[in-house]
C-alpha cells in the first residue's frame, strides 16, 4: 500500500497545481476565477492563498484520499488519468478543513511545523481554509470531463449535501470540547466522526460513482465503504496520538499529548468515563478541562485510558470499521486489482504508524 501512495502522490500534488499554482499570475486568475471588474492583485493573492496552502502541502500527508478516488476511478473499469482533478477535490476538501480545524482548536503544529494562523495569521489561515472549500466546486464548473449538465448538477448536489453535513460533525466535535462533563455517548461519537470525517470519505466515493454512471446501489455502497473507512481512520489517528504520547510524541509531527491538551472528547476517553471509577472519572475531566497540562497529568489522563482497556476497546471498534467497509466494498463488482488495493486501505488506515 506505501508503494501505491508514493507512486501516485506526486501526480495528486500536479494535479492540485492545475487548480491552485504555487505562482500566482494574472493569467491564471482571469481564466480561473473570470475577468477582474478592475484589477486583481496576484501578489496578494499569493501570500493569502498560494503560499500558506502549498506550504502546508508540502509538508507532507499521504494524499490517500485522492488516491482512494483514483483507485474507484479504475475499479470502476475507468482510466484515473482522466479524472484526476475530480480525484483531487477530496484531498482539498480535507486540507482546507485542517486549516480550519487547527484555528478552531488552537492548535499549535500541524505536519511537524506551525499551525497555519500562528505562522501566516489567523485572518489568512481561515480565508485559506474556507478557499479550499470553494476551489473544488471551480473543478465542476470549468468541467474538464466534458460531463454533461445532470451529472454535474448531481455532483455539485453531492458535494453540497456532504459539506453541509461535515459541519454538524465539526460543531458537534467544539461544543463537546468546551464541555468540562463527558457526556457524549459512542454513537453520538460516531455520527460526529461519520459526520466530520466520514462525510469528506463519502465524496470521495461517491464522486466517482456519479462520474461513472454507477448504480444507486453501487454509489451507496462505496460510499459506506469509505464512510466506515475514513471513520476507522479517525479512531486510528486518536490512538496514534496516545501511543505517541507514551513515545515522547516520536515522528507524528505534533505537540505532547495533542488530544488530552485539547480536551478531545475521544472514543478511549468515552469508554474509560463508562468504566472508570467515580474519582477516576472526575480527574480525567478536570485534566481534559484544564487550560494547559503539564507532562506528568498528561501521563496521568493515559494511564486512566490504559486502565479501562480504552486503548484497546478504540482499536478493536477501529477494527471491525475496516472490516464492514470490506464487506461493503465486496458486494460491489468491481475490477480485480483496484478491489484488492481498496480493501488494502482499510487495514492501512488502522495499521499505519505515521
Amino acid at each position: 500500500m506505501r508503494d501505491v501512495l508514493e507512486a501516485w502522490q506526486p501526480v495528486i500534488d500536479e494535479t492540485i497545481e492545475t487548480v491552485l499554482p504555487r505562482e500566482i499570475d494574472e493569467d491564471y486568475l482571469a481564466s480561473f476565477f473570470g475577468a477582474p471588474s478592475y484589477r486583481y492583485d496576484p501578489q496578494a493573492i499569493q501570500r493569502a492563498l498560494a503560499d500558506p496552502i502549498w506550504e502546508l502541502l508540502d509538508r507532507g500527508g499521504k494524499r490517500w484520499r485522492a488516491i482512494v478516488a483514483v483507485k474507484l476511478f479504475e475499479a470502476f473499469g475507468e482510466d484515473p488519468e482522466e479524472y484526476l482533478q475530480y480525484a483531487a477535490i477530496p484531498e482539498i476538501l480535507h486540507n482546507g478543513t485542517i486549516i480550519v480545524d487547527d484555528v478552531e482548536d488552537g492548535a499549535s503544529m500541524r505536519r511537524g511545523g506551525p499551525a497555519l494562523h500562528l505562522e501566516y495569521g489567523t485572518d489568512i489561515a481561515l480565508n485559506a481554509g474556507n478557499a479550499m472549500y470553494f476551489l473544488p466546486l471551480k473543478i465542476i464548473t470549468h468541467n474538464p470531463g466534458g460531463f454533461d449538465a445532470d451529472t454535474r448538477l448531481q455532483a455539485y448536489e453531492m458535494l453540497m449535501h456532504e459539506l453541509n453535513r461535515t459541519h454538524l460533525g465539526q460543531g458537534m466535535d467544539i461544543c463537546w470540547h468546551n464541555e468540562q462533563e463527558v457526556r457524549v455517548s459512542e454513537q453520538a461519537y460516531f455520527e460526529m466522526c461519520a459526520c466530520k470525517t466520514g462525510c469528506i470519505g463519502r465524496i470521495v466515493a461517491r464522486l466517482p460513482a456519479i462520474l461513472t454512471s454507477q448504480s444507486a446501489e453501487t454509489e451507496r455502497l462505496v460510499a459506506d465503504y469509505a464512510e466506515r473507512m475514513s471513520v476507522a481512520f479517525q479512531i486510528g489517528d486518536d490512538i496514534l496520538d496516545v501511543e505517541h504520547t507514551l513515545d515522547q510524541a516520536g515522528d507524528f509531527g505534533k505537540e505532547f499529548g495533542n488530544d488530552i491538551r485539547e480536551g478531545k472528547k475521544t472514543l478511549m476517553v468515552i469508554h474509560a468515563v463508562e468504566n472508570a471509577p467515580e474519582n477516576e472519572v472526575e480527574r480525567l475531566e478536570e485534566i481534559l478541562w484544564a487550560a494547559d497540562n503539564t507532562e506528568a497529568e498528561i501521563m496521568e489522563a493515559i494511564e486512566i485510558l490504559q486502565g479501562t482497556g480504552s486503548i484497546d476497546f478504540a482499536r478493536e471498534r477501529a477494527e471491525r470499521l475496516a472490516r464492514e467497509a470490506r464487506e461493503s466494498l465486496a458486494a460491489v463488482d468491481l475490477e480485480p486489482e483496484p478491489a484488492d488495493q481498496l480493501a488494502d486501505f482499510t487495514r492501512f488506515v488502522i495499521e499505519r504508524d505515521v
